[in-house]
C-alpha cells in the first residue's frame, strides 16, 4: 500500500537519562513524544501534541529533570509505551505517512524500545532525518545541533529545550521551510 503524501509527522522523543552511567537494571526509555503535524500542501503546522509515557524500567532523574523539566510525577500520568503508540497510529496514521525527525536518535530509540517490549512500531517505513537533510541542503559539513540549524536560519527558540512537543515544533519549522523553497522552485 503506498503512503499517503497529505502529512508529514515529525516526532521527538524524551527519555529517560542520566548524567553519568544509567543504574543497574535502568533501560533508557521514552517518557515524551513531541509530535507536530506538517500539512503538505499547505507547507503549514497544523497540529502539536506531547504524550507524555510512563517509564517501566527506569526512573526520572534529577539529571534528566534538570534538562526537559519533566518530573517522575508527571510522567507517571502519561500512558503507557504501547498505548502511546497505539495513540500514534490512531489518531496520525503514522503507519501510512512519512514520519521526520531531527537525527536518527528518535527513530532507533523507538525500534529498541519496541523490540524490547514487544510492540509493534506505529510507524510506516518512510521516515525523514531533518538533520541530515538540513546539512545537506545548507551544504554543511556535519550534522548541525538544532539550536545551530535555528541559528543559521535566523530563528530562536521558543519554549524548553529538551521538550518533545517544543522541540518537534521547531524541527517542523526547518522541514516547512524545506517544502516552502521546493514550492518556489518547481
Amino acid at each position: 500500500m503506498a503512503g499517503k503524501l497529505d502529512q508529514i509527522i515529525v516526532i521527538d522523543v524524551e527519555s529517560t537519562c542520566w548524567e553519568d552511567r544509567s543504574p543497574e537494571n535502568d533501560a533508557s526509555e521514552i517518557i515524551e513524544i513531541g509530535i507536530c503535524v506538517v500539512d503538505v500542501h499547505t507547507r503549514e503546522r497544523i497540529a502539536q501534541e506531547s504524550l507524555l509515557v510512563q517509564p517501566t524500567r527506569s526512573r526520572v532523574s534529577p539529571f534528566c529533570t534538570q534538562l526537559t523539566t519533566l518530573t517522575q510525577a508527571q510522567v507517571e500520568q502519561g500512558l503507557l509505551f504501547a498505548e502511546a503508540c497505539q495513540s500514534l497510529q490512531q489518531r496520525y496514521r503514522t503507519r501510512q505517512r512519512t514520519w521526520a525527525s531531527y537525527g536518527d536518535y528518535d527513530r532507533r530509540q523507538f525500534e529498541r524500545q519496541c523490540q524490547r517490549d514487544a510492540v509493534a512500531s506505529p510507524f510506516g517505513p518512510t521516515h525523514l532525518n531533518i538533520k541530515n537533510l538540513f546539512a545537506l541542503v545548507y551544504q554543511l559539513e556535519s550534522e548541525v545541533s538544532l539550536a545551530k540549524a535555528l541559528a543559521l536560519c535566523g530563528q530562536r527558540f521558543v519554549g524548553t529545550p529538551h521538550r518533545g512537543v517544543d522541540d518537534a515544533w521547531h524541527v517542523a519549522g526547518l522541514l516547512v521551510q524545506f517544502l516552502r523553497c521546493g514550492r518556489q522552485s518547481g
